[in-house]
């Protein structure tokens, strides 16, 4: 059994009235000690997908329908108690922005103490005793317990962020972006970090990112969201190296790489829909170089291409040829060129 399970799940913004369907109808697991990376564009759902889970949406957030089950438990119908105290102890999060991640008025040992005392009945001296453990761990000195959040450097933040979530050891961690703020060097020890400690922990993770580098380096899963949908989700492996979706070609194409024999980065044209008003049929359509009448009107089914291997497109035997044309720059062009006459861009 999966120690995740979300089924179906969908999650709406009120909007003055109307709803914004950030996360629409979208299935995964995460077994035990596994890593699965959420990818796509800003906007596509996957910081909101990961942060229902344990139930941090804004206020005008709702889960509109499906489950969210962790360990055979339904988080979507918890009460706000039950889901509080599953929140740091069964499962924590690594925030996007140690910046604000942190109370800027107390020291950061009083609140790792603090989260750890909020779901355990420990001493304040066995609880800062285990912060010290942690921050060694994480690779910071103990007497960073004393400090300010103002007088420790983004990493150290970062790394501070990572011992909180790990205080009372959960099953499941939500990395949000956790690297973001951080310079290059510094985002490399400390993803190196936490890949480290969530393994040596046996724990699970879901890690969200736009950068397409970072999960190939750190998830054995990758789930590729746009406009609240599912587009792809298989090994990483298989994403990657043998992508079956349109979408998913795009975005590799756009992404810097190091190889000496790097082409022109080739961008996708034009923008995600309107998800207050989303389209009849596939949420990709028109951005698509390979779409069709029918991709406008009708939703494509997600279909298992291999094992384990999942798409939601129309057409996803075509890979080959589509894959072929998806790296030439006059593909996406001619898709630029359909989008003005249109009066889309």
């Amino acid at each position: 059994m999966s120690l995740l399970e979300v089924k179906n799940l969908k999650i709406y913004y009120d909007t003055k009235g109307s709803d914004l369907k950030a996360v629409d109808d979208i299935s995964f697991d995460i077994p035990e000690g596994e890593n699965l990376g959420l990818v796509g564009e800003s906007g596509c759902g996957k910081t909101t997908a990961a942060k229902s889970i344990i139930r941090l949406l804004p206020k005008n957030g709702r889960i509109a329908g499906g489950s969210i089950n962790y360990k055979g438990q339904n988080l979507a119908a918890m009460t706000t108690e039950e889901i509080r105290k599953t929140r740091w102890k069964e499962i924590s999060m690594i925030s996007q922005s140690a910046m604000s991640a942190l109370n800027p008025v107390y020291k950061v040992g009083d609140q790792i103490v603090e989260a750890i005392r909020a779901h355990e009945k420990m001493p304040k001296k066995e609880a800062m005793n285990r912060a010290e453990e942690l921050f060694d761990i994480v690779g910071l000195e103990k007497k960073r317990l004393s400090a300010y959040p103002h007088q420790m450097s983004g990493g150290m933040k970062q790394r501070a962020i990572i011992a909180m979530a790990l205080c009372l050891d959960p099953g499941l961690i939500i990395a949000d972006e956790p690297t973001t703020a951080l310079d290059v060097v510094v985002q490399d020890r400390i993803l190196n970090k936490i890949v480290e400690i969530q393994k040596s922990h046996g724990s699970s993770m879901v890690f969200i990112t736009h950068d397409i580098s970072v999960v190939a380096e750190t998830c054995e899963r990758t789930c590729v969201m746009y406009a609240g949908k599912i587009m792809e989700l298989g090994p990483t492996s298989k994403i990657f190296k043998d992508p079956r979706h349109p979408y998913t070609m795009g975005l590799q194409n756009a992404f810097p790489s190091i190889q000496l024999d790097q082409k022109e980065l080739i961008s996708i044209p034009g923008f995600p829909p309107n998800l207050v008003e989303p389209p009849a049929g596939c949420m990709f359509y028109d951005r698509c170089p390979f779409c069709d009448e029918k991709c406008e009107t009708e939703e494509p089914e997600t279909v298992q291409v291999e094992k384990g291997h999942y798409v939601s497109c129309h057409y996803a035997e075509y890979y080959q040829q589509f894959r072929d044309r998806a790296s030439q720059k006059t593909t996406w062009d001619e898709v630029k060129i359909r989008q003005q006459k249109k009066g889309v861009v």
